[in-house]
């Protein structure tokens, strides 16, 4: 185990051990800190979060609008603040509002659960859902951005060496509890608590408040869906508030008998699995995350990059009538979870966001109607989806009706299952009037952190120009130039961020 990091042994206690963790992370004990690299890339995915954030309050989404309003109706003056306003609240309802509508687009970045240097491969996806628990914690601390961004650093190690070694959906648990848990523990420890009292919160939390995966089963998805961060987000800071006035929620959670994590997995008394988390340097688990070039699941990425290369390389086939078939494979579990056949006929935007053959007619409609392209990132950045692409217009559109009776999606099987979560095995066969043509496997589409290949920084630009012109109260750019100074507030600043 190299120097910059600190092991949770299975048979310790691994919820006061993240509780130590965190709050020697934040007083800088353990070590000089993450990188440059690192900060840079968190505050990208910050930036990225909190566009999408705004952006669906702009365009008046359901859950983040009633959030919001509700959060608005809790004022405190020594609380945190809602997108869009300098009203001080509670800051649980702050960080369930602000959670929300970054969740609310599913444009977020995502991370996969692999390590395979230290064998943890277990494979669980989540999301960058959770930032607004270190604006809430330092706006209500008093503490600076870069104080903040440092914070996001922690919650995103945490909750990503969570996914990489304990796989949630296996047990139809939701993914956010990894990020609830590292939630508590970020806002425990910028507030001044004890690692006592951060493994007191986590305790709470596992025995209270696991979600489970219904919220995301059906014909037509919920609110619920794109909420389940935020909710148990919200959860998780209460308890971390009630232990910090006191309450006492049970101890080593991760080895309690009882617990969700030993009743999926037996053992002899440890814990399930040992934990490894980085302190300083360039290994922190944000850097192994994935950027969405627009919205979509992330695990639609890899049939979207196959089928812009063969339209790209076969330029015919953007012409209408010129596909007259197309099947995508893909790996376990996005064959059972984008390739339901509920969501062939998705009538609402959370179920066709979260479906393959939505998704990948309405690029094919999008390229059909694009110009002149030379290069992958021009096609992808021609088509890139956005929110009027899930509208109700969008959803009953004819010609993308037409072209999801085209798309075929199957289970690829063992080679393709063997392949992830290490990148996102995909490919795409065209039928057309002269023959097939198809990719190969597509492992690592543009915003995956192993894509080294094409321009991220100008796709990521693209994203955010669209988002933020969607949302801005100032020019796009300006937003875009703020966020991107979080590093430089001081704590007065943040409060008007």
């Amino acid at each position: 185990m190299a120097s910059n990091s600190v092991k949770l042994d299975r048979n310790s206690n691994q919820a006061l051990g993240i509780g130590q963790f965190a709050v020697d992370f934040m007083n800088g004990s353990l070590g000089p800190g993450p990188s440059e690299a690192v900060l840079n890339r968190t505050r990208d995915f910050h930036t990225d979060a909190v566009l999408c954030g705004l952006s669906a309050l702009a365009l008046g989404t359901n859950a983040p609008t009633i959030l919001r309003d509700e959060a608005l109706a809790y004022p405190d003056e020594t609380g945190a603040t809602v997108f869009n306003s300098h009203v001080r609240v509670k800051p649980e309802k702050a960080i369930v509002a602000n959670s929300a509508a970054s969740r609310e687009w599913d444009s977020n970045g995502t991370n996969f659960g692999y390590n395979p240097s230290l064998g943890h491969v277990a494979g669980e996806f989540g999301h960058n859902d959770f930032y607004p628990v270190a604006i809430a914690a330092c706006q209500v601390a008093g503490k600076d951005g870069a104080t903040a961004l440092k914070a996001m650093v922690l919650l995103d190690e945490i909750r990503g060496r969570l996914a990489e070694v304990f796989s949630l959906k296996t047990y139809k648990i939701d993914h956010v509890v990894h990020g609830a848990i590292a939630s508590a523990a970020t806002y425990g420890a910028i507030l001044g608590a004890t690692p006592e009292q951060i493994e007191s919160a986590i305790g709470m939390f596992v025995a209270h408040y696991i979600p489970w995966r219904a919220i995301r089963a059906g014909k037509q998805l919920s609110d619920s869906k794109g909420a389940s961060a935020a909710i148990s987000t919200e959860a998780a800071v209460l308890s971390m508030q009630r232990s910090l006035r006191g309450f006492v929620g049970p101890k080593d959670i991760f080895r309690n008998p009882e617990s969700m994590f030993r009743q999926f997995e037996k053992t002899d008394g440890a814990s399930p699995f040992d934990l490894v988390l980085n302190h300083s340097g360039d290994d922190f688990a944000v850097m192994g995350m994935h950027f969405k070039l627009g919205l979509y699941e992330h695990q639609s990425a890899g049939a979207i990059h196959g089928i812009l290369q063969l339209l790209l390389e076969n330029p015919e086939l953007r012409q209408p009538g010129a596909i007259q078939g197309i099947t995508v494979k893909a790996y376990e579990p996005a064959f059972g979870i984008i390739g339901d056949p509920a969501k062939r006929d998705p009538k609402t935007r959370q179920s066709a966001d979260h479906s393959m053959v939505f998704i990948i007619a309405r690029i094919l409609k999008n390229a059909m109607a694009a110009g002149t392209v030379n290069t992958l990132e021009d096609i992808w950045e021609a088509t890139m989806l956005m929110p009027v692409d899930y509208d109700d217009a969008a959803l009953a559109d004819p010609q993308t009706r037409e072209l999801m009776a085209l798309i075929g999606f199957e289970h690829g099987g063992p080679a393709y299952d063997a392949a992830y979560p290490e990148g996102i095995p995909t490919s795409v066969h065209l039928q057309t009037s002269k023959g097939v043509v198809e990719t190969e496997m597509v492992m690592f589409p543009i915003g995956h952190a192993r894509n080294t290949d094409h321009d991220l920084a100008r796709m990521l630009s693209a994203k955010w120009q669209r988002l933020a012109t969607l949302s801005a109260t100032t020019s796009p750019e300006e937003t875009i130039q703020t966020l991107a100074a979080l590093p430089n507030l001081s704590a007065a600043q943040l409060l008007t961020f």
